[in-house]
Parts: structure tokens; C-alpha cells; sequence
């Protein structure tokens, strides 16, 4: 996908197994996407984190979680919910078992992060979670939200 066009679908499905179309569900939101994998660390043990910090600073922003799996295994919604001390992730997270929303945003790997605006149209797409990674999220947000 390319920077300022407009996404009329994000089709996923929630811990209840029901298909939903986030476009629908957080129209009028801005949104900090992030496609993640659960088996990846640089996701879980950074990744995760600075969106939650993100979602702390950034007051007008949504974060949405998108676990993506690769081959034969569906990651199942408990699997996801222990990786948290809580039990319950910090933001909502969604299933992405068949990869379409990897592959709808052209995703180098994971994490791959998202923001698409409150019009609808997508801002940035940035691939990481090293500090490099970090500081162009943190500016596109800022120059965005700030």
C-alpha cells in the first residue's frame, strides 16, 4: 500500500473467532497498527512495550494489536493472553491466522507498524522495533497527533 491511500477493509478476527473489518469497527480513530508475531521476541520484548508507551503519550491515538501467524498453526486467543503478566493484553489484539493483513500491507517482517489516520488513509508503515525503528515512529506520530 502506498502513503496516503485509503483503506476501506482491514479484515481480522477477534478472540470469539467472529471476522470483523477494523475500517468499520474504529472509523473516525486514529490508529497505531502493529503486526506482530507472537513467537518473534524482538515483538513481544520490545515491540509491544513501546506501543503501550506509545498509547500512554499519545492521547488521541488507537493502538490495535494484529498477531499474525505464518504456515499450519493458529495461535490461539490464551496463547496470546499469557504472554502478558496480566493475563489481558493492554490494547486490543486481533488474528491475522491466514497472513492477509501481513500481505494487505506489504509487511517486510514483523513487527511491521501502521498508522492510518482518522480519515481513513494510511500514513506510515515502518518495519522494526530497534531504536532506529522507534525514533521514526515517534516522529511520524509526533508530526501527526503531536
Amino acid at each position: 500500500m502506498k502513503q496516503k491511500e485509503k483503506i476501506n477493509a482491514i479484515w481480522v478476527t477477534n478472540f470469539d473467532t467472529k471476522k470483523i473489518n477494523l475500517c468499520e469497527a474504529y472509523k473516525g480513530e486514529n490508529i497505531l497498527m502493529i503486526i506482530y508475531n507472537n513467537q518473534c521476541l524482538g515483538c513481544t520484548g520490545r515491540a509491544i512495550p513501546i506501543a503501550y508507551n506509545f498509547q500512554k503519550e499519545f492521547k488521541t491515538i488507537k493502538v490495535i494489536g494484529i498477531h499474525t501467524d505464518f504456515g499450519n498453526k493458529k495461535t490461539s486467543p490464551q496463547e496470546i493472553k499469557d504472554l502478558f503478566t496480566s493475563g489481558e493484553p493492554p490494547f486490543p489484539i486481533y488474528l491475522d491466522w491466514d497472513a492477509s493483513v501481513f500481505k494487505q500491507f506489504e509487511a517486510e517482517g514483523t513487527p511491521q507498524w501502521v498508522i492510518i489516520t482518522k480519515e481513513g488513509t494510511l500514513y506510515r508503515s515502518i518495519f522494526g522495533s530497534q531504536e532506529n525503528a522507534e525514533n521514526r515512529l515517534g516522529y511520524a506520530l509526533a508530526s501527526l497527533f503531536g
